[in-house]
């Protein structure tokens, strides 16, 4: 996105250096969560790039993803999906395994949470080496859901995310 919009809602975002292991920055978002005008800001942004788009449900993604996907949905009066991690979801679900830029992962979603067709948006807080987003777009094409984009609050440039999403649309409104 970039432009002074963006700088203004990178300079509420902390930056944690060696968070969660040594050699990674941490791009706390909490900060900007809690600043009501960034925080409105930032959803603005995402509902006027999404309000037209016939979106069937908004996927978000553990943990804060669903912060950002929850209000999203609700502006745009559409459904709410969660993907989490395994054993979070009562019902039953498929599962994808991922590599992330510090260990590995599996997320997980229930298995009737998107009809064949749907249009969907996937949110997440931060992509990064693009291994969650990557299982993530793989479980919503397993259950045939029709990806319309994924969206960011924040895009790691420097650790190539995209490259592992070629095959999807992307867009962030912070670039690092």
């Amino acid at each position: 996105m970039g432009g002074a919009m963006s700088e203004e809602l990178k300079a509420k975002i902390r930056e944690i250096p060696d968070f969660p292991r040594k050699g990674i920055l941490f791009y706390d978002i909490t900060t900007l969560l809690s600043d009501p005008i960034g925080f409105k800001q930032t959803i603005d942004i995402f509902t006027e790039r999404y309000q037209n788009k016939k979106i069937d449900t908004v996927v978000g993604i553990e943990a804060r993803g669903f912060v950002v996907a929850s209000a999203l949905a609700y502006n745009l009066n559409t459904g709410l999906t969660l993907i989490r991690k395994p054993g979070k979801l009562p019902y039953k679900t498929v599962k994808k395994s991922y590599e992330l830029e510090y260990g590995t992962n599996e997320i997980e979603i229930h298995e009737d949470a998107i009809s064949p067709g749907q249009k969907v948006l996937l949110v997440d807080d931060l992509l990064a080496t693009g291994g969650t987003i990557r299982a993530a777009v793989d479980l919503v094409d397993q259950l045939e859901g029709e990806i319309l984009e994924c969206a960011f609050m924040i895009e790691l440039v420097f650790l190539n995310g995209r490259e592992k999403l070629k095959d999807v649309d992307i867009f962030s409104i912070m670039q690092y």
